[in-house]
């Protein structure tokens, strides 16, 4: 009997009215056939409650404490579906992270999946049950609660596709599947039949929130094929699966998306000597803050000297730049300057590998808009580029439409 993983998000079970709605579609699936697993978000807006609970008591709680506190929220979810379930004449049983016993690190707020015992939830599969998982935590190995961080409702839902090599997790959000780019941005943005794992990474990585990077990872490393699904409405969605596969499904586009980041901000330090070790003397500093660096530029002058610019989330431009000045005062450079009014535009597709002119294609799409590149980044299936943000619709419009994504509907 085939096996599918199905994860409910957040606004999914937001409601009685909504839990009651994902009880009757998990049953038109059970119908078909299929053993079911069921992993649940908490309630829309149950999460923040939780922390706004703790954060009356102390500014500062400690991580296993709070684990304590937030994994209840998906309790309350899974305990509520499986009633509905059962009300409706279908056998059904809750489990917690503990004890299906997903083991993870002992990393408190931002733990990591180690192992998964899938000996319960098999006997119910065979005893016609269906399961109801609790997403986004798990136990350590002294059984202290964790939970894995943004997005760990979709990891435990990948996760166990992959323990108990389900034949697909589908991943049930508020939109119907992955698109060509935000239809908010592009009406006629194109919803994809079907994307490449590597393509999925590289656009979450780049901006795109339908799924969270990790969720991805997962389901490439254990080739567990994973589908985008709307919760309110009907449909295909979009599968992500490995590139072999997704050729034979459909003949692969040059470009599958264009992703797109608002949140980014430029710092350039000039003037600094061109020796060895002049990257890390700048960026050390900026990682012993925990800041995170994106792209990166260096340009050497004729007189020895060079220009270094990188770009880092926009709520860590001020703390970079305070640790830029520090830097560059110790490396007598001339001036260190920054803005944070940039966003960064990416087209994605494993076309590329396999097609040139694809980045002078993009280059020339942007001239024509009178939209200036500040910084350019490449990799296989990737042409990112950074460009003033009063400039990232228009951009993004303009690279849909040349590169003709659009909707023919």
């Amino acid at each position: 009997m085939p096996l599918l993983v199905q994860k409910y998000g957040g606004t999914s079970v937001g409601s009685i009215e909504r839990i009651e709605a994902v009880a009757d579609k998990v049953i038109v699936y059970k119908e078909q056939g299929n053993d079911m697993v069921i992993v649940l978000s908490a309630m829309s807006g149950e999460t923040n409650r939780l922390m706004a609970l703790a954060s009356e008591i102390t500014p500062k709680p400690k991580g296993r404490e709070l684990d304590v506190l937030l994994t209840t929220g998906e309790q309350v979810t899974i305990a509520l579906l499986a009633m509905a379930l059962v009300k409706r004449g279908y056998p059904a049983k809750s489990y917690t992270g503990g004890q299906v016993r997903i083991v993870t690190d002992s990393a408190h707020n931002k733990a990591r999946i180690k192992s998964i015992d899938n000996e319960n939830i098999r006997k119910d599969l065979d005893e016609g049950t269906i399961v109801v998982v609790a997403g986004f935590q798990g136990v350590d190995e002294e059984s202290n609660i964790t939970t894995l961080g943004r997005g760990g409702s979709d990891t435990t839902g990948v996760a166990l596709a992959a323990a108990l090599e389900a034949d697909e997790c589908q991943i049930f959000t508020d939109v119907d599947g992955v698109y060509t780019t935000d239809p908010r941005v592009v009406p006629n943005a194109t919803r994809l039949n079907t994307i490449t794992f590597e393509e999925m990474l590289e656009m979450a990585s780049l901006g795109s929130k339908v799924l969270q990077i990790r969720a991805v990872e997962f389901a490439q490393k254990y080739n567990v094929p994973l589908r985008v699904l709307s919760s309110f409405k009907a449909g295909e969605g979009t599968l992500i699966t490995s590139e072999y596969e997704a050729g034979d499904i459909m003949e692969q586009a040059l470009i599958s998306g264009i992703a797109f980041n608002r949140d980014e901000a430029q710092l350039t330090v000039n003037g600094v000597s061109d020796t060895p070790g002049i990257a890390y003397k700048i960026l050390g500093p900026i990682s012993d803050a925990n800041i995170e660096v994106d792209m990166i530029l260096q340009n050497v002058s004729a007189d020895g000297s060079t220009d270094f610019t990188f770009t880092v989330h926009r709520n860590d431009y001020d703390a970079a730049l305070e640790s830029l000045n520090k830097t560059a005062k110790e490396l007598n450079a001339r001036v260190v300057s920054g803005n944070n009014r940039i966003a960064k535009i990416s087209i994605v597709g494993v076309g590329m590998r396999s097609h040139a002119g694809i980045a002078s294609r993009m280059f020339e799409l942007l001239a024509k808009e009178g939209i200036n590149i500040l910084m350019i980044s490449t990799s296989e299936i990737k042409v990112s580029v950074v460009v003033d943000e009063k400039y990232l619709e228009l951009g993004v419009r303009a690279l849909h439409d040349g590169f003709e994504l659009e909707s023919e509907s």
